[in-house]
């Protein structure tokens, strides 16, 4: 009797959704990440003879861009229902250094390294720089702030600002993005309107309508939940954690009506949800939610990222491509980073690990799937996949190994320090969690008490 595709696939679903929920706990004291158990297992098993579907992003552009998209979005909700720090010009300056310095400085030198090694029109080189360019809102989790909470200051310093800039480095990668598709478009000209267009439309109307949107509908949503007068509409009290996919999906589709950019009105949506009531208990129950959705999607892509590269999908691969994920990954990112946050906040050590844990995921993934259904690249489509993918690999198995021992050596030292006043809020105190998620710590929350209001 053989083994059927449709029981295969589902097979496999059931067992993924088993480690999904595991691995977590069993993996949080060990250099092993969840994402790298996940990629593995997607090798192994398309190296088997089970009948399991192909998997191949360049014929199925568009079910690979929804899918990455989806999961994104997710990730984004859950960063914002987090985050604990008041926004702050001060507060947040660790965030705008590393938006306003180190993506631009990290976008222009891979730009460079791509066009340089690989020999690509400057717009294929653009695109590849700006797709790896962001921390990826889903593969940060094992360096994320963990679950809400009713301090104001909860997270230390590297946590935080890796959060808040994954939170909103799409509003900034986004736009070099749509800049590479229509210097595609312009035949490699710079000439011709389109700079002034894009300056004008893709990046100052449409951040400004992401952030806009998103901070009004998750303000709206606040009152209605929190406070309406209708009590069946006052969803906190009722412990219903999937509302807060109702608030994502709300305000991504809005924003996305608008022409606005949905990934940055996700993360402005769930931060101005959380300051509604920034310490009711509800945001817990929603975060858990978020997050449990959160890592089952994490977990289907990445296996699909593995059996793309069991299935030959690194194929086309050079050594010269390889070398532009290694760039990245240990001098492009670990420099711009640190550049961005000289006589920045926090102590040189955190300094260090924010600037070396650059992740880059799943968000990779969907910018360059948009990217190949918006323009002409149609030559490089197969080898830009190759590229990218292999630096999402170098980055799951460096930053998985790393991250557990890297976060374990700042909270020892930051129990051995004590808080860190430099350039802190007052009142500011470094605090880390014990463990590296909330997910990882069972007892966290409870949906039958939402806490006090």
């Amino acid at each position: 009797m053989s083994i059927t595709t449709v029981g295969a696939v589902y097979g496999c679903l059931g067992i993924g959704a088993f480690l999904a929920a595991a691995l977590p706990r069993l993996l949080s004291r060990l250099p092993v990440s969840v994402p790298m158990v996940f990629l593995a297992a997607g090798v192994l098993l398309y190296l088997t003879p089970l009948p399991l579907p192909e998997v191949d992003p360049v014929a199925d552009r568009v079910w690979a861009q929804h899918l990455t998209e989806l999961c994104v979005i997710t990730s984004l909700m859950g960063a914002g229902l987090a985050i604990n720090r008041p926004f702050g010009l001060r507060s947040w300056a660790a965030t705008w250094r590393l938006l306003g310095v180190a993506m631009p400085l990290t976008i222009g030198a891979t730009a460079l390294a791509v066009w340089w090694l690989l020999g690509w029109p400057v717009s294929a080189a653009l695109l590849v720089a700006a797709a790896l360019a962001p921390t990826d809102p889903v593969l940060a989790s094992e360096v994320r702030v963990g679950e809400p909470s009713d301090a104001k200051e909860d997270e230390d310093e590297v946590r935080f600002a890796l959060t808040s800039e994954a939170g909103l480095n799409d509003g900034l990668a986004f736009p070099f993005v749509l800049a590479a598709v229509a210097l595609a478009a312009a035949g490699e000209s710079w000439t011709g309107g389109w700079l002034t267009h894009w300056a004008w439309s893709d990046v100052l109307v449409r951040i400004g309508v992401g952030v806009a949107a998103g901070v009004a509908i998750g303000l709206l949503l606040g009152q209605v939940l929190f406070r309406s007068r209708a009590r069946s509409l006052r969803l906190a009290e009722q412990g219903e954690g999937f509302v807060a996919l109702a608030a994502m999906f709300l305000s991504y589709g809005v924003t996305e009506a608008l022409h606005g950019y949905g990934f940055l009105a996700v993360f402005a949506t769930a931060c101005a949800l959380r300051r509604s009531e920034r310490s009711h208990g509800y945001n817990k129950v929603m975060h858990a939610f978020v997050e449990q959705v959160e890592r089952l999607l994490m977990a289907l892509l990445l296996f699909g990222v593995g059996a793309f590269v069991a299935s030959g999908g690194l194929a086309s691969l050079t050594w010269r491509g390889a070398a532009i994920g290694v760039l990245l990954h240990l001098l492009i990112r670990p420099a711009t980073g640190w550049i961005a946050q000289l006589r920045g906040p926090g102590r040189p050590n955190e300094r260090a690990a924010t600037a070396f844990f650059g992740i880059r995921g799943i968000g990779s993934l969907f910018y360059l799937a948009y990217a190949l259904g918006e323009g002409e690249f149609g030559p490089y489509a197969r080898e830009m996949w190759a590229v990218v993918v292999f630096a999402v690999l170098i980055s799951v198995v460096v930053h998985g190994v790393a991250a557990t021992p890297v976060t374990r050596y700042l909270d020892r030292h930051s129990a051995k320090a004590g808080p860190s006043s430099h350039d802190r809020p007052a009142g500011a105190e470094l605090r880390m969690p014990s463990a590296p998620a909330s997910a990882d710590r069972p007892g966290s929350w409870s949906p039958h008490h939402p806490g006090p209001r």
